[in-house]
């Protein structure tokens, strides 16, 4: 009997003689047609790579820096939003020793808009761990990896692979999704992680590792995608449990999440007659940790809106109390666990009032400039005139 990859890593030690008949317990064995070839795969990305910014062409080894960057911003991200950012990043700082030198504020500055803001945060305390640790060098094992600030599992095998050609097995969402549908695994996600990331570990070859990880990638970005996917053209297919049951779109099976209570909240958009805008810094810790905000109030579930202005900025130099006007709609925002309404109130006071504590001026024409995470430019887009919010 031939003994198939998905029922082989099951088996155990004191497994019963070749011919003694199946092994008891995986659900997908008996419906595969055959193993699947790390070879065909490798053939087919061969011909159809994609072309990325921080991919090596074919025949050539990785930069490890370029890849450990990539990697770090793909988290949670697409390729087409990552694409200027990287591009931003690797002219400002083209190695790892320039990245670990800048300043922390001036790394959040040009991750804006990126969102996940812990990963800019850890992405320059790793870069000062590769320099004060390895000498600039990026560790070349999974384990080495591991010890750096803001690299898991996923993103240590994946650098350890594509950079180190390491016989590792990064599982990111594209290569859970090929695995469930190869095997038809019907335990439902997240529980079904460790089987995938077993079967990935079983299919990874010795040679090549770093180009059959880029492959799984590609396999699942183009072809094997969540909705319709392109099976009459993947390599694959004649292997894959989910394509001979017609089922492959309803794979990997999720249990359905539940969507935090919605949160909200007040921001203050506070103008001076001479063009600045009032802001200040966030904790380094927590939601948006060390990025640029508009003062608002705390985001809770019993916000209650009426009695918002009592945690606006105070000016005490000021002889006239501060008249705020409420926008007519609220700025809505989903966090990953969260949905989140903030009420507008906006305010102007005179030019060369003093910033309240912990706040500061900032001219309205350099906003580009600042670390603003996208919630809070859709706040000052909401509040000021077009015009003269650039």
């Amino acid at each position: 009997m031939r003994v198939t990859l998905a029922a082989r890593i099951k088996i155990k030690k004191s497994a019963p003689a070749r011919g003694a008949g199946k092994p008891d317990g995986h659900r997908s064995a008996a419906r595969l047609a055959g193993e699947p070839r790390p070879a065909d795969l490798l053939a087919w990305y061969d011909r159809h790579r994609r072309i990325l910014p921080w991919r090596a062409p074919a025949g050539r080894r990785a930069d490890p820096y370029h890849v450990w960057l990539s990697e770090i911003m793909l988290q949670q991200t697409t390729v087409k939003a990552v694409g200027p950012y990287y591009a931003k990043f690797l002219a400002r700082w083209p190695d790892i020793a320039a990245l670990a030198a800048a300043p922390l504020d001036d790394v959040l500055k040009a991750w804006a808009g990126l969102g996940y803001y812990a990963r800019a945060r850890n992405l320059h305390a790793c870069a000062r761990a590769v320099v004060e640790r390895h000498g600039g060098k990026i560790p070349r094992t999974e384990a080495g990896l591991r010890e750096l600030p803001g690299i898991g599992p996923y993103t240590a095998a994946a650098i350890a692979a594509i950079a180190f050609d390491a016989p590792a097995s990064p599982v990111d969402g594209n290569i859970e999704r090929v695995i469930a549908r190869l095997f038809a695994l019907e335990q439902p996600l997240p529980a079904v992680k460790p089987e995938i990331a077993k079967l990935a570990r079983a299919l990874t070859p010795a040679q090549r590792a770093g180009d059959f990880a880029q492959a799984m990638m590609d396999l699942g970005a183009t072809i094997c995608t969540p909705k319709r996917p392109a099976c009459a053209l993947c390599p694959w297919r004649e292997n894959c449990a989910a394509f001979r049951r017609g089922d492959a779109e309803t794979f990997p099976r999720r249990v359905a999440k539940r969507e935090g209570d919605l949160r909200r909240g007040a921001a203050f958009v506070v103008c001076s007659a001479d063009g600045h805008i009032l802001l200040r810094t966030r904790p380094a810790r927590g939601l948006l940790g060390g990025m640029t905000e508009v003062p608002t109030t705390q985001w809770s579930k019993d916000f209650v809106v009426s009695e918002a202005v009592q945690g606006a900025p105070h000016f005490p130099s000021l002889r006239k109390p501060v008249v705020w006007r409420k926008t007519a709609s609220v700025v809505r925002h989903v966090f990953t666990h969260f949905p989140l309404e903030l009420n507008v109130f906006m305010s102007e006071v005179p030019a060369g009032a003093a910033a309240p504590k912990g706040m500061r001026w900032i001219k309205i024409s350099e906003l580009d400039g600042e670390a603003l995470p996208s919630l809070m430019r859709k706040v000052i887009a909401h509040a000021l005139p077009a015009n003269r919010s650039r």
